[in-house]
């Protein structure tokens, strides 16, 4: 096997050192431009009105798109981990997703100078179309334990979209394999919040919280690098909550959401529930 001559420091044949800079030869342009598949994804904006911030508008959002799957990725593969018994997995995984929630929560600087009135001439061409129509997100809340069969229903004429919410919606949480880990490990965990209708949102109990009282005592171990990776998950989320009720109350104020929702009251309401509640409650009793 040859070395990778970046790698290794050795010059690479395909590029020759010019007075101006390197000089690129071969099909590596080509090759950049078909892996990364930049032309599709270039050719995805397709703005409805002649405001000139309607294109910052869409690429947030498809940005934001991009992020949630990636988001959910890293949250589904520490739920993995925490069946399998593998802590030092999850919290690598959820490390990992905290870099993309960061990058998320970011993401909303693109639209920070988004007057009332750009928003107002965008949002005509919006019709009925609101993140709150967000399948990717959904997919994310469920995996924050806050289950809901309704916010299935609008995606009926998305199969796939739908099948993988249903799936989702039945499945045990992030925060759920968590707790099922520490009963696992003895911790006590009441038995109806180890095995529960999946279905349903999590509900806060206060034997869960002197559980993770007890994880804490032994500050340093696995455990408890595993509630801080979780709280760090949750900070962030309830960042992004935040930033998306004041980027809704600068461009829009009080108006109802796009999407039937009540807006500032629904972002609002959304940004002071906690996830992972005992988690930010034992806070108070050590």
């Amino acid at each position: 096997m040859t070395a990778d001559p970046v790698v290794s420091g050795e010059p690479d044949p395909n590029v020759e050192n010019g007075p101006e800079g390197p000089e690129l030869h071969g099909d590596g342009a080509a090759e950049y431009l078909r892996y990364a598949e930049v032309d599709t994804l270039l050719a995805l904006q397709h703005p409805r009105t002649g405001e000139p911030a309607e294109p910052s508008f869409i690429i947030t959002t498809q940005v934001m798109e991009l992020l949630f799957t990636l988001v959910r990725q890293s949250w589904e593969s520490a739920r993995d981990a925490l069946d399998a018994d593998d802590v030092a997995k999850a919290v690598a995984a959820l490390r990992r997703g905290t870099r993309a929630q960061d990058v998320l929560v970011a993401s909303w600087e693109l639209l920070a100078t988004l007057t009332p009135a750009e928003f107002a001439r965008i949002r005509e061409s919006l019709g009925a179309a609101s993140g709150f129509h967000s399948y990717s997100y959904r997919h994310l809340e469920f995996l924050l334990g806050e289950k809901s069969a309704a916010m299935v229903r609008p995606f009926r004429g998305v199969p796939q979209a739908h099948a993988g919410l249903e799936r989702a919606l039945s499945e045990p949480s992030l925060y759920d394999a968590a707790l099922r880990l520490l009963r696992r490990r003895g911790l006590p965990v009441p038995p109806e919040r180890a095995d529960r209708d999946w279905t349903r949102p999590y509900e806060p109990h206060p034997d869960v919280e002197r559980a993770w009282v007890r994880v804490y005592e032994d500050e340093g171990g696995e455990l408890f690098e595993l509630g801080e990776a979780l709280l760090d998950t949750a900070e962030r989320v309830t960042r992004w909550r935040h930033r998306h009720l004041m980027a809704v109350k600068r461009t829009m104020g009080a108006k109802p959401g796009t999407g039937g929702s009540s807006g500032l009251d629904w972002l609002r309401a959304k940004a002071e529930s906690d996830v992972f509640p005992e988690l930010w409650r034992l806070r108070t009793n050590i």
